[in-house]
């Protein structure tokens, strides 16, 4: 389907920052209103890196290409870095003494797959999805078995 749109609901949580974490994502057809949920858990991360990781994630999780995608995240990190064109910025300064430059170059792999517009909505404001999100970012963090976030744990 050409200009399908796709709405992708993300947050990530940590209990302590750093300390365990997770993501929670909503991806729902505009259209059709079907969505699938997706979480996972990590012992040792941050909020930042959840936020971000739980984008790359949803993106990775679709299967076409030249989709329209809006993305709503709580993060003003995620969206700000991406609207406001930082990211941009600190990819051509090879994000020197950027955090989580591994996953902003993640990200900008797959960024231009898609057109993907970015919204910030108020966390924890009634917002059923990304209340939603937030439940499932949380509760992965909870999850006996919590997965690593090699990348932070080797840095610090």
């Amino acid at each position: 389907m050409e200009n399908e749109i796709i709405q992708i609901y993300t947050d990530g949580s940590s209990r302590g920052n750093p300390g365990p974490g997770g993501y929670g994502i909503v991806i729902q057809q505009k259209a059709t209103k079907r969505f699938k949920e997706f979480s996972e858990g990590y012992r040792m991360t941050t909020n930042n890196r959840m936020e971000l990781l739980a984008v790359i994630e949803a993106l990775k999780k679709l299967k076409k290409t030249g989709l329209q995608i809006s993305i709503y995240t709580d993060s003003k990190y995620v969206s700000d870095a991406v609207e406001k064109k930082w990211v941009f910025g600190w990819e051509k300064k090879n994000f020197k003494k950027k955090k989580n430059a591994d996953l902003w170059i993640e990200f900008l792999k797959i960024y231009p797959k898609h057109n993907i517009k970015f919204f910030w909505i108020k966390g924890h404001n009634n917002h059923p999805q990304n209340e939603r999100c937030d439940y499932l970012a949380v509760a992965a963090s909870k999850k006996k078995t919590l997965l690593i976030d090699k990348s932070y744990e080797k840095l610090n």
